[in-house]
């Protein structure tokens, strides 16, 4: 049984964090959570109970939060959560003029307590890429950060 998945990585020049949690046959959810600095800024609860009495049960809820993981990655990169990001920043303005205090998310409701330690994510170090080789004037280069290419794969781009 996979109790759940956590990533850090980097997003326009912020650092985010996915975390996915399978809350067992007692509390039969998967939760993903996305997280800036320790805030909530989306959340997305699925429930599989219907299914619990599936043969393969491990599998099947392993690959859904894969899956579920891996849909919080793309909808942020897509731009889904921009203006929320914009909004919760510390001393953002309302079109108002007046300054925006970040509404109070409440705390997400316990989950099963994990069966055993859940060991932590290796996340990626935070090293300068070297420059790649200058490509001929038709074609104009176009570079990738590392945080950028690793979101890539994570969400499956091509």
């Amino acid at each position: 049984m996979v109790v759940g998945f956590n990533h850090n990585f980097r997003y326009k020049n912020e650092v985010f964090h996915v975390q996915t949690e399978d809350g067992g046959l007692k509390f039969p959810n998967i939760i993903t959570l996305l997280y800036r600095g320790g805030t909530i800024l989306a959340s997305k609860k699925t429930s599989y109970a219907d299914i619990t009495k599936t043969a393969n049960l491990d599998q099947v809820v392993e690959e859904l939060m894969k899956e579920q993981h891996k849909e919080m990655l793309r909808r942020l990169k897509d731009g889904e959560f921009d203006d929320v990001i914009e909004a919760r920043r510390p001393g953002a303005m309302a079109s108002s003029g007046e300054s925006v205090t970040s509404p109070a998310v409440p705390a997400p409701q316990p989950v099963a307590p994990a069966p055993e330690p859940v060991e932590a994510v290796p996340t990626v170090a935070e090293k300068p890429i070297p420059a790649p080789a200058e490509k001929p004037a038709e074609e104009p280069a176009v570079e990738l950060g590392l945080d950028d290419i690793i979101l890539s794969y994570l969400v499956g781009d091509d």
